[in-house]
């Protein structure tokens, strides 16, 4: 056999994200923003401790998805 018939077969790498996990995501996300809207309508006390939360909440999950696009590069 010549060298060149022996190559190794390459899997090929799924590209993106599963759908199925995207639309759970939305799904729990609009859930969360249900609640949460939920108790800020409901709770008027509330709105100040949740702002605070969810200012907190987004500056983790930008830093993380910072982290996560790095590494995988």
């Amino acid at each position: 056999m010549p060298a060149t018939d022996r190559q190794p077969q390459q899997t090929p790498q799924p590209s993106g994200t599963d759908p199925v996990v995207l639309l759970l995501l939305a799904v729990v996300i609009a859930l969360v923003l249900g609640a949460t809207l939920y108790l800020c309508l409901v709770h008027p006390s509330l709105t100040g401790p949740i702002g605070a939360m969810g200012g907190m909440a987004s500056a983790l999950a930008a830093a993380f998805g910072v982290a996560l696009a790095l590494r995988r590069r």
